[in-house]
């Protein structure tokens, strides 16, 4: 299972932020699926990674929206699995980037 969960606020975690990640340490998800459009990305996503292993939750969390280029290096750094942007649209590839992301991290 994949928690989505959209991001777009530039002042911290939102209630519905927090209820997804109790959501995604109740439910024992697969991955936690961001979609972020506000420009607050460098800050919220490594938080919701931080987050999560905080809660002992270590599923891959995966990025997607409106992301610089340039950021995308900085987010992986930071515990993000994958990066996508509009520059991404070939959603075949993305849905088996995932799986694979998903395969990797249950082994």
């Amino acid at each position: 299972a994949v928690v989505p969960g959209n991001v777009d606020r530039a002042d911290g975690m939102a209630d519905k932020q927090v209820f997804h990640l109790a959501a995604a340490v109740d439910e024992d998800v697969d991955a936690v699926g961001l979609s972020m459009l506000s420009g607050a990305h460098m800050t919220l996503a490594p938080k919701v990674v931080e987050k999560l292993r905080e809660r002992g939750v270590d599923v891959p969390v995966i990025v997607g929206g409106i992301i610089p280029e340039e950021d995308r290096p900085t987010l992986l750094a930071s515990g993000i699995a994958a990066v996508y942007t509009p520059k991404d649209f070939q959603l075949s590839a993305i849905m088996r980037d995932i799986a694979e992301i998903v395969a990797t991290n249950r082994a």
